[in-house]
């Protein structure tokens, strides 16, 4: 006698995230805010989301944390966000420069020019975070679609527990394939906030059938002095020209009150495997910040060249404009968190909270109903990788190229 067991019944995330229905679609509203920016010479950041007494208000947040907690599941006022989700601010480093540093990966007919372009656009994507803001923390199945000159990026919150985002990108013009995935698992160690980014990039240079493939730095928040720093080490590697890569972002020193040369810097090098370094150091030790330029030696002893100029990445911004409202869903971050952020934009605060509220009790609540139903989610354009379990933040779009997206970067 056979003993049949069902499976769960599965449920494509997407357009029904908040439950509405294809008329509610219909008047979908959007918030669409500037990239974020860094002032010159100021680590506290945009002033626009600056607030009295901050560290204070910080230290007084963690006053009954643990160190060593995970702080994954950790809820914060929305006067600590700025008025972007997790999915958005992940997009701007893909899409939000002013120069096409990706779409000119490609461009190069020397394999070691290629892989040091890619190198600099590992570099370009660490952009300066703001102290004590952070963005929202993305619902399942919320999504970000933008596009950008020719290339299209996709976005998608694919588990909540644990939290990880899955970015897919294409760019038909210049031959450009990127996956993107990412689990942030914060832990608070006291005087500081340590970020460990897990999961892993892979960018295809198509005509090129070339593969390259990294991991993302950490980040370390400090309460005292405030600060906020890309930190560990960055390898990129590239099996079909044997090009490998090593950058590392060291933690920033104090003395006497002072900052040490280290702020916002890397230093590393490009190297061949089993062979000497082919480029040392690219970038030589100096900052990369919204203000600075990266240098690479000359490997035939032509001297250094700048490699990166931030003010070119940073330069001629806007935020992104609405071009096809009808086609943008209810689960774009926008829309998911628009009256979350029309709260913080004019500084209500109360107006803010609730919304905030309404949005994580309503995710609450579905997850609640599915459980009731023995349904399981099922992300909408990514699935599953199943390569047995040495990866499993590892995701495979559901569609060879991205199509373009209602929501533009002006240029």
């Amino acid at each position: 006698m056979e003993i049949g067991i069902d499976k769960p019944k599965q449920v494509i995330g997407g357009e029904n995230i908040q439950g509405w229905n294809s008329e509610e679609r219909k008047v979908v509203e959007v918030v669409l805010t500037k990239p974020l920016m860094v002032a010159a010479g100021d680590d506290s950041g945009d002033v626009e989301y600056r607030t009295p007494n901050l560290v204070q208000r910080v230290l007084s947040l963690f006053k009954n944390v643990r160190p060593g907690s995970d702080l994954t599941s950790f809820q914060l006022p929305p006067s600590f966000n700025y008025p972007k989700s997790e999915l958005q601010a992940y997009g701007e480093m893909v899409y939000c420069a002013g120069k096409d540093i990706l779409g000119e990966c490609g461009g190069a007919g020397d394999p070691l020019e290629r892989f040091t372009r890619v190198v600099v656009w590992s570099i370009s994507t660490n952009r300066p975070a703001i102290f004590g803001v952070v963005p929202y923390n993305p619902v399942l199945g919320e999504t970000h679609h933008v596009s950008a000159r020719s290339l299209n990026v996709r976005l998608e919150q694919v588990s909540h527990h644990p939290p990880v985002t899955a970015l897919h990108a294409t760019d038909h013009r210049h031959g450009v394939n990127m996956l993107w995935f990412q689990r942030p698992v914060p832990k608070f160690q006291g005087t500081r906030v340590e970020v460990e980014v897990q999961g892993k990039r892979t960018l295809k240079l198509v005509e090129h059938g070339e593969t390259y493939v990294m991991n993302s730095p950490n980040m370390t928040i400090r309460f005292i002095p405030p600060a906020v720093d890309w930190t560990g080490t960055v390898k990129v590697s590239c099996r079909e020209t044997g090009y490998e890569a090593e950058l590392n972002y060291p933690t920033s020193s104090f003395f006497l009150g002072r900052r040490s040369s280290s702020k916002h810097s890397v230093t590393g090098k490009i190297y061949k495997t089993s062979s000497p370094p082919a480029a040392s150091p690219p970038p030589g030790k100096c900052n990369n910040n919204m203000h600075s330029t990266v240098k690479i030696r000359d490997p035939n002893g032509g001297g250094e060249r700048v490699i990166y100029n931030a003010k070119e990445v940073a330069s001629k911004l806007k935020a992104p404009i609405l071009k096809d409202p009808q086609s943008v869903l209810p689960s774009e971050s926008a829309s998911v968190w628009s009256e979350v952020s029309r709260g913080i934009l004019s500084r209500d605060w109360e107006k803010a909270k609730e919304a905030k509220r309404a949005v994580e009790e309503k995710q609450r609540e579905m997850a609640k109903a599915r459980k009731s139903r023995g349904e399981v989610w099922v992300p909408k354009y990514f699935t599953p990788s199943n390569n047995g379990g040495d990866d499993p933040y590892e995701y495979s779009p559901i569609e060879k190229l991205v199509p373009p997206a209602p929501i533009v970067v002006p240029f």
